[in-house]
């Protein structure tokens, strides 16, 4: 069998409803860059079975913002490193309802409250659980949160005020991690991904591509998120901050970029695949090619420290391939 009858066996099992092993995924992340586009149109084919043309819109809004207590090495918002950030502590309810606003009224499906620190306090969280329910009584909205490490008493109490998902990234791969952080495991962030599911939230993970990983640990990466079956699935572009230890990294190229976003949704047919940060640093197109490719999500108008694409001109690249809000 030769690589293209193999591409379209594997699209043929995740069409019907069949999962492809790890070892078929493994086969699928080293195909040759000549059948690159092969790969992409089945991962299209898969999305628009499952998902239609609907594109989902996210808006957040970094509601405590930097000096973490975690080293993450990629992070313009840890403690540890002077990246010229600014700071603020837990934005005012008045802050936050705006915000949440501004979303309702662009249009977004989910706004998402993202606050920068290992975990929430009790009376953090209290005040964010009131802020939320204000939301849900105003808005149609989606909520979302990430908010790092939670006990279950925590999540839920998050998912009794109307939270529908919640993102807790695992980053990287198991292999890499300690590369990348030391302040916590790899196993702390499996455990809050269980909890979130425990406590009956939807869940979000993903990670962040181009911090000096293999194609090997990406695909384990991957197939760590795969097993969690999230509802959501958000890939990060790494943006090389000043004053991190990944300042100097050099950029994925679009071929490693394309074969993540294909094989997570050959393993993923039913999740969101967003596209998320750094989509208009690292690619020409700010995600064309990626929508066409497997995501079937995007993160508009900014990020935690970086600025995005105003929603109209998502909106308008959306329509311009085919797809819809």
């Amino acid at each position: 069998m030769d690589d293209y009858e193999f591409i379209s066996l594997c699209e043929d099992k995740v069409l019907n409803n069949k999962k492809i092993t790890n070892e078929e995924a493994s086969i699928l992340m080293n195909i040759p860059d000549d059948l690159l586009s092969v790969l992409s149109d089945s991962a299209n084919r898969i999305t628009r079975k499952f998902h239609g043309t609907k594109i989902d819109i996210e808006q957040l809004t970094n509601i405590k913002k930097n000096q973490c207590s975690e080293n993450c090495s990629f992070c313009s918002q840890s403690a540890f490193f002077d990246t010229d950030v600014n700071s603020h502590d837990l934005l005012s309810e008045e802050e936050i309802m705006q915000q949440a606003k501004k979303a309702y009224e662009n249009g977004a499906e989910s706004y998402c409250l993202v606050a920068a620190w290992r975990q929430p306090t009790d009376e953090y969280l209290t005040k964010i659980c009131n802020i939320i329910s204000k939301i849900k009584k105003k808005y149609n909205i989606e909520i979302e949160c990430s908010l790092g490490f939670l006990t279950l008493d925590q999540a839920q109490k998050l998912k009794s005020v109307g939270v529908k998902r919640y993102n807790h990234n695992l980053e990287t791969s198991r292999s890499k991690f300690s590369d990348i952080c030391t302040t916590h495991t790899y196993d702390d962030r499996i455990n809050t991904l269980t909890i979130v599911r425990s406590a009956g939230l939807e869940v979000c993970t993903g990670g962040i591509l181009g911090i000096g990983e293999t194609r090997e640990q990406r695909l384990e990466l991957i197939l760590d998120v795969a097993y969690f079956s999230p509802e959501e699935v958000t890939i990060n572009l790494l943006i090389p901050i000043a004053g991190t230890p990944l300042e100097y990294q050099q950029p994925l190229s679009i071929h490693e970029i394309l074969r993540a976003f294909a094989i997570t949704r050959f393993l993923l047919p039913r999740s969101i695949i967003k596209i998320s940060g750094g989509r208009e640093i690292n690619l020409i197109d700010n995600g064309e090619k990626l929508l066409l490719s497997g995501a079937n999500g995007i993160i508009s108008s900014g990020y935690l420290t970086i600025g995005g694409n105003n929603i109209n001109q998502d909106i308008k690249m959306i329509k311009k391939i085919g797809l819809e809000t």
